[in-house]
């Protein structure tokens, strides 16, 4: 992957190699029915889909493995075992491009990212009405 500037989740995947393409695809969809109503766009360069303004799910493609991020700990919680073999660094999970997409993974992942995001939206809205209610500026 270069460090081009990409318009969109198209132009992202059709930047890469012609496998790494096809597996980006099977990511993209995956991500896109487990989460429907999320926004698609590229932000840090790569694709994200965002909820609400609010970012869910990035991937990246590589020259040998793809990466989904973020992780969290309660995604880990969550998911536990099944995440192992792939969990690399702090907030990613890397996928070999050799070994079958894990399509039902992803969108697990990405709905469980989707509620994270929600309930965190949720939390931080009670918080901004209870601060205007008692007069309390931030």
């Amino acid at each position: 992957m270069s460090n081009k500037t990409f318009a969109s989740v198209d132009e992202y995947i059709g930047a890469q190699a012609g496998a790494v393409q096809l597996v980006l695809r099977r990511v993209r969809n995956a991500i896109r029915q487990a989460v429907p109503r999320a926004d698609e766009t590229i932000s840090y360069g790569i694709p994200t889909y965002k909820l609400d303004g609010r970012a869910v799910i990035y991937f990246a493609g590589w020259s040998e493995h793809y990466s989904i991020y973020p992780t969290t700990s309660r995604l880990s919680e969550a998911l536990g075992s099944e995440l192992a073999p792939y969990a690399t660094g702090k907030g990613t999970l890397r996928f070999a491009l050799a070994d079958p997409v894990p399509a039902r993974l992803i969108a697990r992942i990405a709905k469980l990212r989707a509620q994270e995001v929600a309930q965190r939206g949720a939390a931080k809205s009670r918080v901004k009405r209870s601060r205007s209610s008692s007069g309390t500026r931030r």
